[in-house]
């Protein structure tokens, strides 16, 4: 392959790279409170994406250099046989299981279908689960999702979510109430923190 042969197969890995970041942004910007869930879903794939986008790029270096020696070739081989062989399992696997990696329950409001509750726990491999609370407004293609927050339950602050009301979410944990209210719009209003009521006949 001539200089100017490998100069424009390295240009051309370097484009692809920037294209796994491009398609990547949008995912990272979705993947916020408000972001669109179809978007997050299909693009917000940052060990995929931007794996894939360094391979791309140290394959270009490597195709740009002129390997002339055995000893250069040998160098060269060392450097990418083990970037191919811990590389290519992680891209398969984050494709495979890019989903959220854990069990999801999710809660119709009482009033309107277009609003879900979704309790989902990330806590991985940890014994002690790990929730992380959204609610999912609007439908098709227009859904948006808003953070309600994620919560550790080693601590005992995080009990059950429930809709208590028509437009009013509740999280209870161990010492208090906190309440969030939906605005017309779909998104959360500021969070109130309220104690928690002592159980009837307590202290009695």
């Amino acid at each position: 392959m001539t200089a100017r042969r490998r100069k424009q197969v390295a240009w051309v890995l370097r484009g692809l790279a920037l294209a796994a970041l491009l398609v990547y942004l949008p995912g990272w910007h979705a993947s916020r409170s408000g972001g669109l869930v179809v978007v997050e879903h299909w693009l917000n794939r940052p060990v995929l994406l931007i794996g894939s986008a360094v391979v791309l790029i140290v394959v270009s270096l490597v195709v740009e250099l002129e390997f002339r020696t055995w000893f250069s070739q040998i160098g060269c081989a060392a450097l990418l046989a083990p970037l191919v062989v811990a590389g290519v399992p992680v891209l398969f696997l984050s494709y495979v299981f890019s989903g959220d990696g854990g069990r999801e329950d999710r809660f119709v409001s009482p009033s309107r279908p277009d609003r879900i509750l979704s309790v989902t726990n990330v806590s991985g491999f940890s014994i002690d689960p790990v929730y992380q609370v959204e609610l999912e407004a609007g439908t098709g293609w227009f859904t948006r999702h808003w953070s309600i927050g994620t919560w550790d339950t080693r601590d005992g602050e995080f009990i059950r979510v429930d809709w208590s009301g028509p437009d009013r979410i509740t999280v209870t944990g161990r010492t208090s109430l906190t309440v969030f209210e939906v605005l017309p719009d779909g998104s959360l209003g500021e969070p109130r923190v309220l104690p928690k009521p002592a159980p009837v006949g307590a202290g009695s």
